[in-house]
């Protein structure tokens, strides 16, 4: 299976997904930790998480999937929501909460 597969099965397989730099419980880079807590505040409670510091193919393949340079990366319902940045101002509107019925 290539690198591309693996993601699109990652992407269509759950409703919420968030590549980052390590884990929700141990994040490697303050933009995860923010992901991790804007998730949390909405409510969400099942994210499956995919660590790309631990698979250095699925951290380069993330980014030409979604032709976004930046990780971490939230897709929801098999789509591209965006970046720490869209997802803040997403927040901020109440955008987020409504994708998550919060």
């Amino acid at each position: 299976m290539s690198v591309r597969d693996t993601i699109q099965q990652q992407v269509q397989g759950n409703k919420v997904v968030l590549y980052m730099k390590g884990t929700p419980d141990a994040p490697q880079c303050g933009f995860s930790a923010s992901a991790v807590q804007m998730l949390e505040a909405c409510g969400v409670q099942d994210v499956a998480t995919v660590d790309v510091l631990a698979n250095a193919e699925i951290r380069q393949g993330i980014k030409e999937f979604s032709s976004w340079p930046t990780i971490p990366q939230l897709y929801v319902n098999g789509e591209f929501v965006g970046g720490t940045d869209i997802m803040r101002e997403m927040y901020q509107s109440g955008e987020l909460q409504k994708i998550f019925g919060a």
